[in-house]
């Protein structure tokens, strides 16, 4: 419900229902901020708004070749989801872009870092959790079970960093942090307020250029960036209304 509360195709949609219903019956300037309501909403729609909008979340995540060669102890990686329910914890299929994506870029931080143990994080909505299929997926590529840590419990990122912070044997404080750069804001805030020192390592970024007339005309890609951008931006200031309450 949430998601569909955040997508601008509904906001633009009832925009566009209430000037049609009601131009004659409001103000002007009624009208007018909803017109400009709807080009803002229109723009989202679009490539160019969608990668704009990505911009301003990814552009705060820092370059992440300090994490590469970072000596911190654990090595944290957040799943990003699955495309089907998973038959079993050898089914590494059943994982995402996103997490295979930050699954790998864990691993090349560790195997620049053997001495680390390799966490992955996340529990998901199956028997079968997220976090064991990264962990399949580990073994794989060659780490070795004995580095590799996990938590399965977590339905949130603020969960990632509560249940991260709780697993036996504790974790250092200092650690790589490794999420998609569009995420990774939020999962900060998060991993900060469990007591972590977080350095960001970013699997992959979702900003593109200006390229073409197609820049500029609505899109289902577009419209899927914009409520990708548009959840963590709420969830962040969530998030940081939340750290704010947090005892210390």
């Amino acid at each position: 419900m949430l998601a569909v509360l955040l997508s601008p195709l509904i906001w633009a949609f009832a925009g566009a229902l209430f000037l049609a219903l009601c131009w004659h019956r409001v103000p002007p300037i009624v009208r007018l901020i909803v017109v400009c309501a709807e080009c803002a909403l229109i723009l989202l729609l679009c490539p160019i708004g969608a990668n704009m909008l990505v911009r301003q979340i990814e552009s705060r995540v820092p370059a992440s070749e300090a994490c590469a060669t970072s000596t911190a102890g654990a090595i944290v990686v957040l799943s990003g989801g699955l495309d089907r329910e998973p038959v079993d914890e050898a089914d590494v299929g059943a994982l995402d872009a996103d997490s295979v994506r930050r699954a790998v870029a864990g691993i090349a931080v560790w195997q620049r870092n053997p001495d680390a143990t390799l966490v992955f994080a996340g529990g998901g909505p199956y028997a079968v959790h997220e976090s064991a299929l990264l962990q399949e997926l580990a073994k794989r590529l060659g780490v070795p079970a004995a580095k590799i840590a996990a938590e399965g419990r977590s339905q949130t990122t603020w969960e990632n960093a509560e249940q991260v912070r709780a697993l036996t044997p504790p974790l250092p404080d200092r650690i790589v942090l490794v999420s998609s750069a569009i995420h990774l804001p939020r999962a900060l805030v998060a991993f900060r307020a469990a007591g972590f020192e977080p350095c960001p390592y970013v699997s992959d970024r979702r900003y593109l250029p200006p390229g073409g007339i197609g820049y500029f005309i609505p899109q289902s890609s577009a419209l899927v960036k914009s409520e990708a951008a548009i959840h963590e931006l709420v969830g962040e200031a969530n998030y940081r209304w939340r750290a704010r309450r947090a005892p210390h």
